[in-house]
């Protein structure tokens, strides 16, 4: 008996969840994460249902000497959910919601998918900052940043978090708020998964929905570069009510377009009256943009990235954008390989943009056009054409763009000292002062990694 299967003999007995060994029926589905050209597989899955297993899965982990990785949603493109050879936590099991209407809280196990805490929410009126695509997990997309529909009116996702609880690199559970581990919370804030594994999170809820005015218009692309400099010129206007989007897309029937989405979270009356111009400009081939559910609006991109679809992603943020950026990014898309690439800018404004840099762990507090060169492609013989347009589309992109980048689009090789100086920015020092506190023989390394030093 191998050490691995000797050792889970003697753990399973206590361990409320499951752990798979690669020759176990449930490993094949259990190992895959969101994004298809991953195809690690680890010695060992620790499917946890609560802290306490957390806490044995790390014990584990080093007793065998065996890296962690740490898999929430399961969607970071970059695949630091999973690792070759070692052990995966995974937490897809822990997607409990429980919301207090009275005090406007929600709390959300580490598991938690977007869909999952938007449903509960929703039921009394009420919502926070949250991914654009429904099946994004609440732990990745928090702990990196986590912009959505609500950002320009009530900041980031990790804006609105009162409290994490980790279970630490020593399988000790602490809970984090701003008057009890404060620099551990200031740090998780932006930090991603380096300081442990967030087996919890409470969040505060705004009166949002159940309706909202939203939706989409899509141009065709010959007009690309008059809708692009449109939704330049508009978003200068915006309130913080309001959050839009605009994508460089394939249509369904194989016709290349431009799309606007946006989302007013305040009354259905004003949200027309501040949509109006979207829907009004030039002569849309698709306008579904009017009152909508909260839900289905955090729902309309999700059939954009497809679970298995192979996927390489580069980012950029670019403080302005220009007529020449404009042209770069209409003729960059026109020479894309596949119907599932896109090019999405969103535009940073409002609430999030008004938090100092230093207040919390994540850097990227600027206004601007924050740019994801989204590569998609089913066929695993276009490997090679599906990167290569993306690395050519972020190059091409480079004289354009500021020094912030936002990390949770982060591919495999933008882990970089670089990448991770553009990420955490000049909150960097202080982050690693934190680590070594924390995590000094970095356990926790799988992700836009912060060296103890």
């Amino acid at each position: 008996m191998s050490l691995i299967a000797s050792a889970v003999k003697d753990l399973s007995p206590m361990f409320a969840g499951r752990l798979i060994q690669p020759n176990d029926a449930p490993y094949n589905d259990a190992r895959l994460i969101h994004n298809g050209m991953i195809d690690k597989r680890p010695a060992l899955i620790a499917q946890c249902r609560g802290t306490a297993d957390i806490s044995d899965a790390i014990k584990l982990a080093k007793s065998l000497g065996l890296e962690i990785a740490v898999r929430g949603g399961g969607h970071n493109v970059g695949g630091r959910a999973t690792v070759e050879g070692g052990l995966m936590i995974d937490l897809s099991l822990m997607r409990g919601v429980h919301v207090d209407p009275a005090h406007k809280i929600a709390w959300a196990d580490g598991g938690t998918l977007w869909k999952d805490f938007n449903r509960e929410t929703q039921q009394f009126g009420l919502a926070t900052t949250g991914g654009v695509v429904s099946s994004t997990g609440v732990a990745g997309l928090t702990l990196g940043g986590g912009f959505g529909w609500l950002m320009p009116k009530y900041g980031m996702a990790l804006d609105n978090l009162r409290a994490v609880k980790l279970v630490l690199a020593d399988g000790s559970v602490t809970r984090a708020t701003r008057d009890d581990h404060s620099d551990l919370f200031w740090a998780v804030r932006g930090g991603g998964g380096n300081f442990g594994v967030a087996a919890s999170f409470e969040f505060d809820l705004h009166d949002v929905g159940p309706m909202v005015f939203g939706g989409l218009v899509a141009h065709p692309i010959d007009r690309a570069k008059d809708v692009l400099k449109f939704f330049r010129d508009h978003t200068q206007t915006l309130s913080d009510d309001v959050f839009m989007v605009a994508a460089l897309i394939t249509a369904p029937d194989g016709h290349k377009a431009i799309g606007l989405a946006a989302v007013h979270c305040g009354s259905l009356a004003d949200g027309e009256k501040a949509l109006k111009p979207v829907k009004g400009f030039g002569s849309p081939v698709l306008d579904v943009m009017g009152p909508m559910p909260y839900n289905a609006a955090n729902m309309m991109l999700d059939e954009s990235f497809p679970k298995g679809g192979r996927c390489y992603w580069k980012s950029n943020f670019m403080p302005t954008l220009s007529d020449a950026a404009i042209d770069t990014l209409v003729d960059q898309f026109m020479r894309n390989p596949s119907p599932l690439c896109g090019i999405v800018l969103e535009y940073f404004h409002g609430a999030a943009t008004r938090v100092p840099v230093d207040a919390t762990a994540y850097a990227l507090r600027d206004q601007g056009f924050n740019v994801l060169i989204n590569s998609q492609w089913l066929d695993k013989a276009d490997d090679a054409k599906g990167t290569a347009w993306c690395q050519g589309t972020h190059q091409s992109l480079q004289p354009f763009v500021g020094a912030r980048r936002y990390m949770n689009y982060y591919s495999d090789d933008d882990m970089t000292d670089a990448g991770v100086s553009s990420a955490y920015g000049p909150n960097l020092p202080r982050l690693r002062q934190i680590k070594r506190k924390y995590d000094p023989d970095n356990v926790f390394h799988l992700n836009v990694n912060i060296t103890p030093q």
